[in-house]
């Protein structure tokens, strides 16, 4: 994993388990059956999130000028954002 491996580059432990994740997530917990539509928004709503994490972070990797960060942001914000993009034509219909 890439971020795992970015995180560790930078001498800190990268998260792992579950537990971890819930923590430091943005990103609602989905509470019982949505319907397809419904998953599909909620997934359009959880790539924007995270396109937006991405996205606020570039000016902190700016300005300790960490070029490898800032790649792989940019990389991360890009499939983040054609992927909201290409889910919300669903939603379109």
């Amino acid at each position: 994993d890439v971020i795992a491996e970015r995180i560790r580059a930078l001498g800190v432990i990268a998260p792992g388990s579950y537990d971890d994740y819930q923590k430091l997530t943005i990103i609602p917990p989905v509470k019982g059956r949505p319907k397809a539509m419904e998953m599909v928004a909620l997934l359009v709503s959880a790539q924007e999130a995270t396109a937006r994490t991405a996205r606020d972070l570039l000016p902190l990797v700016a300005e300790a000028n960490d070029q490898p960060t800032t790649d792989l942001l940019t990389q991360r914000l890009d499939v983040h954002e054609k992927n909201a993009w290409m889910l919300r034509s669903l939603l379109d219909d």
